[in-house]
């Protein structure tokens, strides 16, 4: 049995009777999100692009990979990658590679974002969004994004996981 609660622009809310491997039936909270992807932009310097981004639900201004959601559950990932990292920041990569692909909080949304390092970087011209408030974008050096995470600087899961696996992929220390 499923139970439609809301359903919104990004997400839908439903409650579904489900049956656990364990045998027991429990009526679960599940929020369905289309899935996102997000950038890890490094260029040749070793420097990381990311934003600085007001987040109502963290309280305040963040520190993020440029990110976006899927336009639709046809469009490919990295299409949606190109896109948002253009839009958010003006960077073009002439060069996406795939990291891997997260979930946010599986145990009550199913909401996937695929990561992915771009290389080879031009510079051309951010289009935000109405919805999107970026204070700042930035290019540190990716040593000083690792770091930031462990100062609990950057505190965004999505950004965390793709500096992590954008270091092993470009085999920084």
């Amino acid at each position: 049995m499923v139970r439609e609660i809301y359903k919104g622009r990004i997400v839908d809310l439903r409650v579904e009777r489900v049956t656990l491997p364990n045998g027991v039936t429990v009526d679960l909270e599940l929020m369905h999100h289309p899935g996102a992807s997000a950038v890890v932009a490094a260029d040749e310097q070793g420097r990381v692009v990311l934003i600085r981004q007001y987040r109502h639900a963290a309280g305040g201004y963040i520190w993020e990979l440029p990110a976006g959601v899927l336009a639709s559950a046809l469009e490919p990932p990295e299409v949606c990658a190109a896109r948002e990292l253009t839009e958010e920041t003006g960077v073009v990569a002439r060069e996406l590679r795939h990291l891997g692909t997260i979930f946010t909080s599986p145990g009550f949304c199913d909401e996937r974002i695929h990561l992915f390092l771009a290389r080879g970087l031009t510079d051309g011209s951010a289009a935000h969004e109405a919805d999107e408030a970026i204070a700042e974008i930035a290019r540190i050096p990716l040593a000083e994004a690792l770091a930031k995470v462990r100062d609990g600087e950057i505190v965004d899961g999505k950004t965390i996981a793709g500096l992590h696996l954008a270091a092993a992929a470009l085999g920084a220390p």
